[in-house]
């Protein structure tokens, strides 16, 4: 398995957050479109079985990861820090992998510390709001309305008036979506390339009225090694969601908070009379797994479906359980 990083930079709202398993998703009605439902269903071959394609993480601010699910009670105390505002520091700077995790908390930084970091300082100076302390997204309520054809207004029931939250990011921050993919089934040029179309088409929730666009501004080359990343590895930080159960993670050396996906299928499958998946359990990113031993590949979890589980009106539906990871080092003591 390969790796590497594509760098955004978005150029609309969006309707929903750029999430691995969703963005996983458009990457294959993406590949549907452009090479064809059979080489689809060849690069999905074995996909419930550990051998998947491509695995794809969350967008994530260009130089970070998510601050690792540990209690904060299993940190050092940071001396004279304010706990409301500790709870805020949830970005750590990749710098960060080269110091100890009891050290991560006191290095992690706040939503505003980061864009902050990667604004020009005019643009930051244009944009912040002393009341209002900069964050990555923002979310702003957007009116909406059907037309009965007939009357030519507006009116009651499937015709009322009605508002939907869109998502919109500090200006000048990058995101950057990492990937791990099996480079004999698909090469890092093809998924630079239909990323661009995702982009360009829009992404997630009311994509077809302007929303979720994007820019692949970078195609970054295969980061460093995760398992490299630390001295000592034995933990899988991950960064996205996934689906560790039933693969032997020791309890107690594990953190993570879960959520429950509510699927949808998107594009064509839409129309097919039944949108909604069947709802699947994840541990959310930023999860710290520890199994038994790391895997030869940067990535953890396991896909979902395939077996008529997730979908009626698709049975061959999966769903992205894998999350690509870093390996980082766990003492004993914090984790006790």
């Amino acid at each position: 398995m390969e790796t590497l990083t594509l760098r955004l930079q978005l150029r609309s709202p969006f309707g929903s957050p750029l999430l691995g398993d969703m963005l996983f998703g458009q990457l294959c009605w993406a590949l549907r479109n452009r090479r064809g439902e059979a080489h689809l269903r060849d690069c999905l071959a074995g996909y419930t079985e550990g051998r998947p394609f491509a695995v794809v993480s969350d967008a994530i601010p260009a130089g970070y990861l998510p601050r690792p699910a540990l209690p904060l009670s299993l940190f050092p105390a940071i001396p004279d820090a304010d706990r409301k505002q500790i709870k805020k520091r949830v970005w750590l700077p990749l710098t960060a992998l080269n110091r100890p995790l009891s050290e991560w908390l006191a290095l992690c930084q706040t939503e505003a510390e980061v864009v902050a970091a990667s604004t020009h300082a005019a643009d930051l100076a244009a944009n912040t709001d002393a009341k209002h302390p900069q964050t990555l997204t923002t979310l702003h309520p957007q009116p909406h309305n059907s037309i009965n054809r007939l009357t030519g207004t507006t009116g009651r029931g499937d015709f009322a008036p009605y508002t939907l939250m869109q998502r919109w990011s500090a200006a000048g921050v990058a995101l950057c979506i990492r990937l791990v993919y099996d480079a004999e089934r698909i090469r890092a040029e093809e998924l630079a390339e239909l990323f661009d179309t995702i982009g360009s088409v829009g992404f997630g929730r009311d994509a077809s009225i302007g929303l979720g666009k994007f820019t692949l501004e970078l195609l970054v080359e295969p980061w460093p090694a995760p398992s490299s990343a630390q001295a000592a590895a034995n933990t899988c930080l991950t960064l996205a969601a996934c689906a560790p159960q039933g693969l032997g993670c020791r309890a107690e050396r594990s953190y993570y908070d879960v959520f429950t996906r509510f699927g949808r299928h998107g594009d064509q499958a839409v129309q097919l009379g039944n949108p909604f998946k069947t709802p699947v359990l994840l541990a959310r990113a930023g999860a710290l797994l520890t199994p038994s031993a790391l895997p030869a590949a940067p990535m953890f979890g396991q896909g979902l479906g395939g077996d008529g589980g997730l979908s009626k009106v698709i049975p061959e539906t999966v769903q992205q359980g894998y999350a690509p990871i870093v390996a980082v080092h766990l003492p004993e003591e914090i984790a006790a």
